[in-house]
């Protein structure tokens, strides 16, 4: 019998410890999203949103498991143009208000190679939750050098048609689909 518990004892030890997931929160300073469509055949314009709040749930032993959830304010759009800005936030496109948010939940990672993954999820944008999917790469995992605390940065990207959240005035004129850019970073939460 003390044959057997030893046995079991060092088993026990010898298993390799499985790390738990760990928190990571969005620093809002160098994440952005970055938005471009087509402008009647003549040109590419851009804008971004910036102002994150969200965290990520990260299992670097099983990264499927992990989950992320990101919500900005609306009216961070910026165009570098603001009568363009006021256009978005009018009645024609947005009607947008103070308070009003886009979010992102995932529902669902599918670990596509070493270092990427497709990520599924809710995009909650002017009142309407559509389900997309963001073909994400993890850039770098470790310690950040300034605050040698750990830190995840991450780039993705998708494409969305605009008709979708009720903003696709102008359409097919103006492109209704929408090539979306995002690059985040995120450290361990306290």
């Amino acid at each position: 019998m003390k044959h057997l518990i030893l046995s079991a004892a060092l088993l026990g030890l010898a298993a390799p410890a499985v790390a738990d997931p760990v928190k990571y929160d969005l620093d809002a300073s160098h994440s952005q999203v970055v938005f471009s469509y087509n402008h009647l055949g003549f040109s590419t314009t851009y804008g971004m949103f910036s102002g994150f709040e969200g965290e990520i749930m990260f299992d670097v032993d099983a990264p499927e498991t992990s989950s992320v959830s990101v919500s900005m304010p609306l009216m961070s759009m910026f165009t570098g143009w603001e009568a363009r800005e006021a256009h978005f936030m009018s009645p024609e496109f947005f009607d947008a208000a103070e308070g009003d948010m886009v979010t992102f939940t995932s529902t669902g990672i599918e670990v596509t190679g070493e270092n990427t993954a497709n990520i599924t999820g809710d995009l909650t944008m002017n009142d309407v939750t559509k389900s997309v999917v963001l073909e994400t790469k993890l850039n770098q995992m470790g310690d950040n050098p300034m605050s040698q605390t750990p830190w995840l940065g991450f780039d993705a990207t998708t494409t969305l048609l605009r008709s979708d959240f009720n903003v696709g005035a102008f359409a097919p004129f103006i492109s209704d689909e929408v090539s979306v850019t995002i690059s985040i970073e995120a450290g361990a939460a306290g």
